[in-house]
């Protein structure tokens, strides 16, 4: 809890991912992966409640030795390849809905640590933010990127006055880099995410 606000944070863990099979349960320096982000979400100061999202019998197995809990099992029409991830974030809420805060943490970003959690946290309240993602720097400038037209000639993907611009002088550009989602839970529900008011990225 923070400032009165209650935290519930989620990990959304499929069985039937495509990509690398079965990614969830890989062994990652000694550990399954899913087992790093419980970890770090139990070592928050902040997250009040722990639940695991999973269509996978062997997942919840794996959750519940590490410390998670799995209040319910997510049904098979939200772990398809096409489900999206904010459909997920609903069923949770609609499930345990007395939260104020809602914390996404994707097992697939390890790396993240509970400081990261924490500020994220901090900052959705310090700044009075309706939400707030966590980015890293883009290795790739968007200004330097193209689109081919129908006659296959470039057109820069953002237009800029002078294409002679040192690459220095170019404003900085953030992706998400997934490790960590943070919003009001009653906001997050009616907008169906977390981006699309400008949250505050840390």
């Amino acid at each position: 809890m923070i400032k009165d606000k209650s935290v519930l944070a989620l990990i959304p863990a499929r069985g039937g991912s495509k990509g690398i099979v079965r990614k969830n349960l890989r062994d990652v320096a000694g550990k399954p992966l899913i087992a790093w982000t419980i970890e770090q979400a139990k070592q928050s100061k902040y997250i009040d409640k722990l639940i695991l999202s999973s269509d996978d019998q062997e997942i919840i197995s794996v959750a519940k030795e590490w410390g998670c809990e799995v209040p319910f099992v997510r049904p098979d029409h939200l772990a398809q390849d096409d489900s999206l991830t904010i459909d997920t974030i609903i069923h949770a809420i609609d499930h345990l809905p007395n939260y104020d805060l809602i914390v996404l943490l994707q097992p697939t970003s390890p790396l993240r640590n509970a400081e990261d959690i924490d500020t994220c946290i901090e900052i959705c309240l310090e700044k009075q933010a309706k939400a707030c993602v966590s980015v890293c720097e883009a290795s790739k400038s968007p200004f330097w990127m193209f689109t081919l037209d129908q006659e296959q000639k470039m057109k820069p993907l953002i237009p800029f006055e002078n294409e002679q611009t040192n690459r220095h002088n170019l404003p900085k550009a953030y992706v998400l880099n997934g490790a960590v989602y943070v919003s009001y839970t009653d906001w997050v529900y009616r907008n169906k995410s977390f981006l699309e008011m400008k949250p505050s990225p840390i």
